[in-house]
């Protein structure tokens, strides 16, 4: 067991050896800031904020990882290489899977059209080994520095967790939904089988997720509309790795624009997940998945 846990500490410091060294350096956006992505962006958000069109628009500020993502070709410089090899040592220690857990971004002036964006990036953080649900693992966390003309306009912080896959959970429960007094009353609608809207009391649009105020006039105060359970798949996305306990991929995710004119992530059924289509026709359903969870899903094909 010494012996063991000796191995452990040398290895956990090795990874922090890491903290400090450079993700990317020197590195620049594929684009410049540019109205098509926006206007894009702000489609599949269903953002219509006036502040984001016209002569004087701006990006919205939560694209800015946006401008920095090298696509489907990558970037043809700008990594770093002790990124690379901090990724290499946790793969070789069985850490072979990957999931991004969150980030955290601020914003320093808004970006606009036109704008060349740069990028540096930083390996701020390795965690302590740590026991997830997913299996045992390592958070990395990266800083990235976004500038314009060298002013720095944003940063972006961004988390994984490096694991070695849990195999013996697999057929596990599905996780628990986080419930809190903003979203209680969602849930307690799923209960009864109704899938509820907010719907604000001084403008009357309406939103989901829920949140404590509307984005559109920002009164506090609001009840809720039923869907109807109409709807059409607006995007989706099927899911092949990583693996989770209770899940059992390849498995669609769908966007689902309801009749009521809000969206919907919840998974497709009712057809083979290479079957799903966008504008698909889906019709509301609740599906239990044990004693404890049902969840709102989405059916398509006969609806039923």
């Amino acid at each position: 067991m010494e012996t063991e846990t000796a191995m452990t500490e040398e290895f956990a410091a090795r990874l922090k050896a890491y903290e400090g060294r450079p993700a990317a350096a020197g590195g620049i956006g594929k684009d410049h800031v540019n109205a098509p992505m926006i206007r894009h962006w702000c489609e599949a958000m269903g953002d219509t904020s006036p502040a984001y069109t016209g002569p004087d628009a701006i990006a919205p500020p939560t694209m800015l990882q946006v401008w920095t993502m090298g696509g489907l070709s990558g970037h043809t410089g700008g990594r770093a290489e002790a990124y690379d090899e901090l990724l290499t040592l946790l793969d070789g220690a069985g850490c072979t899977a990957v999931v991004a857990t969150d980030c955290e971004q601020e914003y320093l002036r808004p970006l606009r059209p036109g704008d060349e964006v740069g990028f540096d990036a930083v390996i701020e953080s390795v965690s302590d080994r740590k026991r997830t649900k997913l299996g045992t693992g390592y958070f990395v966390t990266t800083r990235m520095d976004v500038r314009v003309d060298g002013e720095l306009v944003g940063t972006h912080r961004f988390r994984i967790l490096k694991y070695a896959p849990d195999h013996a959970k697999s057929g596990g429960r599905r996780p628990r939904p986080v419930i809190n007094r903003d979203n209680a009353g969602f849930w307690e609608g799923v209960a009864r089988h109704r899938l509820l809207i907010q719907r604000c009391a001084g403008c009357g649009t309406l939103r989901f997720p829920w949140l404590p105020g509307c984005n559109a006039c920002g009164c506090l105060e609001w009840d809720t509309v039923e869907a109807s359970g109409e709807g059409t798949v607006y995007s989706y996305v099927v899911m092949h790795h990583p693996p989770f306990p209770a899940f059992d991929p390849p498995y669609a995710v769908g966007v689902i624009e309801l009749a009521e004119g809000v969206r919907i992530v919840s998974n497709v059924i009712g057809v083979p997940y290479d079957k799903v289509r966008i504008g698909m026709p889906v019709r509301l359903t609740f599906e239990r998945y044990d004693d404890e969870l049902e969840l709102p899903v989405f059916r398509a094909g006969d609806g039923g």
